[in-house]
């Protein structure tokens, strides 16, 4: 049986009058197309096109077999342009996953932003702070904070930010203000973390780096809560911006000791590297890069 692409390839030499010009079109070396041609040639057993240095000229053979190469070359752009459409057409369901912390601040907005511009496609997320295996539980794209340490992830960064630490005015009032990380200690600690014993910060201020270990006096998995609980004058905890934004501007919380600083992180969409991805998902990637940071213009780094 020959073979479908050296037939598109035979059927583009005719049409282009020479191998050299087929090759242009077809955006092929030119040793490729002759040894392509001549592959078939040896399949078929029989001879295509007679060649002199300036002319092709079909074969008796070659005639007949051209018109079959025709048919192929219309079937296969019929195909081309049936995909073409078909892709073109956003739809069909995206799986995400993200942790419990931007369900609210990023991702209900994000996500109702992408569907009223793409209403054809339903999404369906999934909320957790654990790290989600995308194969077994079906998960197109996951929201993830920091360096991944699986090589068969790929990140597209799309929102880089550092934690800060802050608290209540009520609570600043009534107690004196830390001023290095080590003051820290003396004061009620709330953490982002759950059945954890003991915590630990990490801060830079320049070239200098400083960090402690803590028991929280309040631990939680929930930013939100955290948010809610520092608020009421609770303690000092740290929080990412894309939760403490609203609370800073509305002076509910304010930066402690805003000279010492965390570090930096990036918020990634990642997903999987050795698999097709659909184009919902590849619009979505797109769409949330350009969207995320429109969405939070202010956030310190």
């Amino acid at each position: 049986m020959a073979n479908l692409n050296s037939l598109l390839i035979f059927a583009k030499v005719v049409e282009s009058g020479s191998f050299s010009q087929a090759s242009i079109k077809l955006a092929m070396p030119l040793s490729t197309v002759s040894r392509k041609i001549a592959e078939l040639e040896d399949q078929l057993g029989v001879r295509l096109l007679e060649r002199s240095t300036r002319n092709l000229r079909l074969t008796d053979v070659g005639a007949e077999i051209l018109e079959q190469a025709r048919r192929t070359v219309d079937v296969n752009e019929s195909i081309e342009s049936i995909a073409s459409n078909r892709i073109a057409e956003v739809k069909g369901m995206l799986r995400l996953s993200a942790p419990p912390s931007i369900s609210e601040s990023l991702l209900a907005p994000l996500v109702s932003a992408f569907q009223a511009a793409y209403p054809e496609v339903r999404v369906s997320i999934m909320v957790t702070d654990r790290l989600v295996d995308h194969i077994a539980e079906g998960v197109d794209l996951v929201f993830r904070v920091g360096a991944l340490k699986d090589s068969n992830l790929i990140a597209r960064p799309i929102l880089r930010y550092r934690h800060l630490l802050v608290a209540s005015p009520k609570y600043l009032a009534d107690v004196k203000a830390p001023r290095r990380p080590s003051d820290l200690l003396d004061h009620r600690l709330f953490a982002f973390s759950f059945l954890s014993k003991e915590n630990s910060w990490m801060f830079v201020r320049g070239e200098q780096q400083e960090s402690i270990s803590f028991q929280p006096y309040l631990s939680m998995n929930d930013y939100a809560g955290l948010a809610t609980a520092l608020i009421s004058g609770g303690g000092i905890g740290d929080m990412p911006p894309i939760v403490s934004l609203g609370f800073l501007k509305a002076q509910d919380l304010v930066e402690v000791m805003p000279e010492w600083r965390f570090k930096t992180v990036d918020l990634s969409i990642v997903h999987l590297g050795n698999r097709h991805i659909s184009r919902a998902v590849r619009v979505f990637k797109e769409f949330a890069t350009q969207m995320a940071p429109k969405l939070f213009n202010e956030l310190p780094s």
